[in-house]
């Protein structure tokens, strides 16, 4: 049975069940290099740094999904005293965003776009 026809036997069942669809949700992954190592020692701070996002990532990711995403990392940053320079979000459907710092941006793009 699909989603599609179990939502529509749900609703046939039951008229005041309502369907809402949950949009897949972004996962951290894990960084390939130690968060003690010296190279690991990216901010991800939008006060200090320009963030700009390519258009196939807002595209394919809404701007509250990139914004969680870069909330996630500041965070993540200040916990553990600094984060690689590339960092990896996965949903349970596969789509990847990548989020990269440099000297001059924070950047969001999709592996593609790289």
């Amino acid at each position: 049975m699909t989603l599609d026809e179990i939502n529509a036997a749900l609703i046939a069942a039951c008229p005041s069940f309502i369907v809402i669809e949950v949009p897949p949700v972004l996962v951290l992954k894990q960084q390939e290099i130690p968060f003690d190592h010296p190279e690991s020692c990216c901010r991800f701070d939008p006060t200090k740094k320009q963030t700009v996002a390519t258009r196939a990532a807002i595209a394919e990711f809404s701007m509250e999904e990139i914004g969680a995403c870069l909330e996630l990392l500041r965070a993540k940053a200040i916990e553990k005293n600094g984060l690689d320079y590339l960092q990896v979000f996965q949903d349970d459907a596969g789509r990847r965003l990548w989020v990269i710092e440099d000297e001059v941006a924070i950047t969001v793009l999709l592996p593609s776009d790289y």
